[in-house]
């Protein structure tokens, strides 16, 4: 455990010594408070427009509809946590320093959790916010509201998917050991696959698509905005269960190349 927690105070160190952390942070921040914002605006405007009696619009909502967007940009910062060192060879002074290599994933992955949910949370909060501010406008109709339970679930919802699929991320990044290699794998895996699955049309092929990270994560987070017309057919927990089992063969696959290739 001494080992574990000294490698993880020094990855934490390393993550916050580069800029391209926080440009990453702030570039995912910006893109979740403008999506979230269009997307509430888009959907507030159709319900002004049709006259549809009762409907309101729920501020944190468009948060988990974001999602699908955001992820990208805390997916390069995950990558870099891993495949920078490739690049560099600082990975060798790593695995100098820290010769257990599952202690290396492990102690990476401790620090991109975290940091990856608090940046979910914090970024969607101030979506949630700035959408409940903007649809108060008479041209949205003021169809806006915020039941506060509802925002906590979904806030933390979206910081617990970003930090799954962080750590997925830094998985196939171990695996992988390049950023274009990472990336690519990571973007199919999240959304191309799932979305050229769905293009088929086999029921087979449907079933599959939803049970790949990108949709247990909106199942997980109970979105009707998924880009498959409803619900995802399956329970928040199954949704869960998807997503961790997804971050888990990351991770294993990452550790099994880490263990028996050198650096």
């Amino acid at each position: 455990m001494r080992a574990l927690g000294q490698a993880a105070w020094a990855e934490w160190g390393k993550l916050w010594s580069v800029r391209s952390t926080w440009w990453c942070l702030a570039c995912a921040s910006a893109l979740m408070v403008l999506t979230a914002v269009a997307l509430a605006a888009a959907q507030a405007t159709d319900a002004v427009r049709d006259r549809v009696p009762g409907v309101r619009v729920t501020a944190s909502e468009s948060v988990v509809s974001a999602t699908s967007f955001v992820q990208f940009a805390l997916v390069a910062l995950a990558m870099l946590v891993i495949t920078a060192e490739y690049s560099s060879g600082g990975i060798r002074v790593t695995l100098q320093a820290t010769p257990v290599r599952g202690v290396v994933l492990a102690a990476k992955a401790l620090v991109v959790a975290p940091v990856m949910f608090a940046a979910g949370v914090l970024s969607g909060a101030v979506a949630t916010a700035a959408v409940y501010a903007v649809l108060q406008a008479d041209a949205f109709g003021g169809l806006v509201v915020l039941p506060f339970g509802e925002a906590v679930r979904d806030l933390a919802g979206a910081g617990l998917y970003f930090a799954l699929v962080s750590v997925l991320t830094l998985g196939v990044g171990a695996a992988m050991r390049s950023a274009a290699g990472t990336l690519t794998v990571v973007f199919m895996l999240l959304m191309g696959l799932p979305l050229l699955l769905l293009m088929t049309g086999s029921q087979a092929a449907l079933d599959a698509s939803m049970r790949m990270p990108m949709f247990a994560g909106l199942a997980f987070m109970d979105s009707v905005d998924n880009m498959t017309g409803g619900p995802i057919p399956y329970s928040a927990g199954e949704g869960l269960a998807w997503l961790l089992a997804w971050a888990a063969a990351g991770v294993a696959a990452g550790y099994a190349v880490l263990r028996r290739r050198d650096a």
